[in-house]
């Protein structure tokens, strides 16, 4: 899809030639400022009952007189914001995709000023709108014709939406990548293929992929990974990837993403309702492929690393069983009360591998309690971190990319329902706050950094009719590594620790 930007004001829109023209308005119509034909038209349709500029309500007209665009369509945004209009392009392009459109160009009236983040929403908008799945399903649609979208908005404008189309034209191919790989099966995506896509990544962007097999993460210690893949015939793999966009001394950025490719719940299997699901517990991984996908394009002058620690969660003869013991990387022992708990143990021994990167800051994501879907439902991802700074800088990167968490505590005493009598640590507590001891558990594993987690078991796919994978987080990820540029000096230089604010949070 070839997004673009053309600066022309709303005046001028009848003179542009498009195979479809997409208006989201938003205001009394004879407030809008747009051109004559256009403003009889909308006027007329709303006198006579066919629209009504309220968000959700559409007008499609063909070959409307005096506009030489072949397809006019209005949709009533609702408010002027960017979360407003992303809903109105994404309504509007599904529309027309199927109409044979080459070429769409979207304006937006009653909105003042486009910001950068209107111009980001409307390429979004237009990207989710034509995603289809395909990879195994060869009845699905073919691809439509459309192969262009045009964002236009007036000359003062123009370095702004300029800038916006630039990072989301990015995000949106990570949120594509993300969405891809979450939705393939088990069978189709497994371990070796999450590895093989970081090394296609690697060469199309030349970034450093380094991938261990078995053999290798028995050779780097990490039992508790291990821990998880022995009921399973498919071998794990352990990725680090490395966007190198700045000096060496930078501290870098750290991503961890949990790579459960299925997740069966091992010996303490799940229930059988909804198991197929279960393919989308690396959705996290797929953040961080995604994630890494966008910034390579967008080439910032940081630090980036990715750590994935991939396999699946299987029951047979050699599984690991509830109450078995088993020694972390970090040479703390857990004792595995639950083994349906697995993406924790996988996540432990990447988090300790994340010290000798020395970071700035780390972030995990992972599809990792169901506890945070009844907490949080599915609009927003669950963030916790001991790291004011941290938490508000996560926080702010997910309102900017429309892609919101929501902070929630790390008091110390939850941590008490972790205690074994037999380990360092149980690897589950109660039923209650079980989003929050779950943090609680990686926490002990980041002592020597900044750290914050992302639980999006609620946000990283949908279920029912529209099941599929959301491609969220990439949209907050990028927008945080984005604004952490330039911030890893100090944190790199000797003797000097990053500057920190924690809280109890």
């Amino acid at each position: 899809m070839d997004f673009r930007h053309h600066p022309l004001p709303l005046r001028e829109l009848p003179a542009f030639e498009a195979d479809a023209l997409l208006i989201a308005v938003h205001g009394p119509a004879k407030e809008l400022g747009l051109p004559k034909p256009l403003a009889t038209l909308l006027e007329e349709a709303i006198e006579q009952g066919d629209f009504d500029v309220k968000g959700g309500r559409s007008l499609y007209l063909h070959r409307p007189a005096g506009v030489k665009a072949q397809r006019v369509l209005f949709v009533g945004a609702g408010s002027a914001s960017a979360k407003a209009l992303r809903g109105a392009v994404n309504k509007a392009v599904a529309a027309v995709k199927e109409l044979g459109v080459k070429h769409v160009a979207v304006a937006a009236a009653g909105f003042g000023a486009l910001e950068a983040a209107h111009a980001e929403a409307a390429v979004l908008a237009a990207a989710d709108a034509l995603y289809v799945y395909r990879h195994t399903k060869p009845s699905a649609p073919k691809p439509g014709s459309l192969r262009k979208l045009t964002l236009l908005s007036s000359a003062d404008e123009a370095p702004a939406v300029a800038a916006g189309l630039s990072r989301a034209v990015a995000i949106a191919e990570g949120v594509t990548l993300a969405r891809e790989y979450a939705n393939r099966p088990g069978n189709h995506c497994r371990p070796r293929d999450l590895a093989d896509a970081a090394k296609d990544l690697g060469k199309q962007f030349k970034l450093k992929v380094e991938v261990f097999d078995r053999a290798g993460i028995e050779k780097i210690g990490m039992g508790s990974f291990l821990s998880v893949t022995r009921g399973s015939e498919e071998p794990p793999r352990f990725i680090v990837l490395r966007y190198e966009g700045a000096a060496k001394s930078q501290a870098p950025v750290v991503l961890v993403g949990k790579g459960i490719t299925f997740d069966t719940g091992g010996i303490s299997l799940k229930p059988a309702p909804e198991m197929d699901e279960m393919k989308f517990d690396m959705g996290g991984a797929a953040s961080v492929l995604g994630t890494f996908r966008a910034i390579a394009q967008l080439k910032p002058k940081i630090n980036l690393v990715g750590l994935i620690p991939t396999c699946e969660n299987m029951p047979d003869g050699r599984a690991t069983k509830p109450g078995d013991v088993v020694t972390s990387l970090s040479g703390q022992t857990i004792e595995v009360l639950n083994t349906d708990a697995e993406g924790r143990l996988i996540l432990c021994d990447a988090l300790t591998y994340a010290e000798r990167f020395k970071p700035q800051a780390v972030v995990d994501i992972a599809t990792l309690t169901g506890a945070c879907v009844i907490a949080l439902g599915n609009l927003r991802s669950g963030l916790f971190s001991p790291d004011d700074e941290l938490a508000a800088a996560l926080l702010a990167a997910g309102e900017a990319a429309q892609d919101g968490a929501w902070r929630m505590p790390l008091d110390e005493e939850y941590e008490e329902g972790l205690k074994s009598n037999f380990a360092d640590v149980g690897n589950v507590g109660g039923r209650a706050g079980g989003a929050i001891t779950a943090a609680m558990f990686l926490k002990r594993f980041t002592k020597a950094y900044r750290w914050a987690h992302l639980d999006i078991a609620g946000t990283a796919w949908k279920s029912g009719g529209a099941k599929g994978g959301t491609g969220r987080p990439v949209g907050l990820l990028t927008h945080f590594v984005l604004s952490q540029v330039g911030q890893g000096e100090a944190a790199a230089a000797p003797g000097k620790a990053p500057a920190r604010k924690r809280s109890r949070a």
